[in-house]
């Protein structure tokens, strides 16, 4: 298989049929040999019938059911953990990324690249709702992680098969691909691509999601620069905050020894012995961090989603 196309798909009985249609459109000409996965993400609606209808006509579309709304962060890594292209090329299911961009993101992952992430210049979204908190949302994401991308969010990205099936995602890390894949040596670039409005159906995305993104961001910084070594931002602040209290003890102990100030009455000497126990709680954590991080790095994978059946080369499992 040269061509997996994942697209995540949640209460889209409107749009299935007609982007499957219009990727496979896209596809035909490239000469190569492809498949689609269609994950559906626990839908409410006849997404899946449609996905049935559709799988009896076409041997290259596989879709994925999960039992239940996991998210799409769990639906992409459903579709990439069954995907089996060399090159793994991802969507949204909404119809507004557009499928005639992806040879010209083949071709600039073939100018040496590992990874090519779409950018929605001209966005067709509102505003305030959408667009603002994303520019701000972007800048930030790219200050943090040092990896410069001007759209984080853009799900329309193509990838080799190794950074694809290497990707442990979870909560919303589905718009950090870019900077894990670059933390495990990928090749990361950008390609302008365009971005339609949405004709049917009813947009799944709210400003909620913008707080989980900013939360999930100081995860992916930690696991990013401190994953395999937790002491490292830990131990620092607990010998700065035992230091600290360290030397406001040994100020207030010679006071008391060699002038005899009383010192019991004195909110210096309770920030001292904050600061020291502080400074031997962040010390320890520090510890057990590398304790859980052998452990996570060694232990076996564990799936985020649950599938409940897969129809797959005419069979339903």
């Amino acid at each position: 298989m040269e061509l997996s196309v994942v697209i995540p798909v949640y209460n889209e009985e409107e749009n299935v049929e007609p982007l499957i249609c219009e990727i496979n459109g896209v596809l035909q000409p490239l000469r190569k040999n492809y498949e689609m996965v269609v994950v559906d993400d626990g839908s409410q609606d006849g997404t899946f019938f449609q996905l049935s209808r559709l799988h009896a006509q076409h041997t290259w579309l596989k879709v994925v059911r999960l039992k239940r709304n996991f998210g799409q962060t769990a639906a992409i890594a459903a579709g990439l953990a069954y995907a089996e292209g060399d090159i793994v090329a991802m969507m949204d299911g909404d119809a507004q990324n557009d499928p005639r961009d992806i040879p010209a993101l083949l071709a600039k992952l073939d100018e040496g690249n590992d990874l090519v992430a779409g950018w929605r210049f001209n966005r067709q979204d509102p505003f305030l709702s959408r667009r603002l908190p994303s520019v701000i949302a972007n800048r930030l994401i790219s200050w943090t992680t040092q990896v410069k991308l001007h759209d984080y969010g853009c799900t329309l990205k193509v990838m080799r098969k190794d950074v694809a099936k290497n990707l442990k995602l979870y909560g919303e890390m589905h718009r950090f691909i870019p900077a894990i894949a670059y933390e495990r040596g990928a090749r990361v670039a950008e390609l302008k691509v365009n971005h339609r409005a949405r004709l049917r159906g009813k947009s799944k995305y709210g400003m909620m999601r913008t707080l989980r993104v900013i939360l999930d961001l100081l995860t992916v910084k930690f696991l990013i620069s401190y994953s395999t070594r937790p002491s490292h931002i830990f131990g620092p602040i607990g010998i700065v905050s035992g230091g600290v209290g360290f030397l406001f003890a040994a100020y207030l102990s010679f006071e008391k020894l060699v002038y005899g100030t009383a010192i019991g009455g004195r909110p210096l000497l309770l920030l001292a012995v904050l600061l020291i126990f502080s400074g031997f709680q962040f010390i320890t954590m520090g510890l057990l961090g590398e304790m859980l991080a052998r452990t996570y790095h060694e232990s076996q994978d564990r799936p985020v989603f649950v599938v409940g059946e897969i129809l797959d080369g005419g069979e339903r499992a």
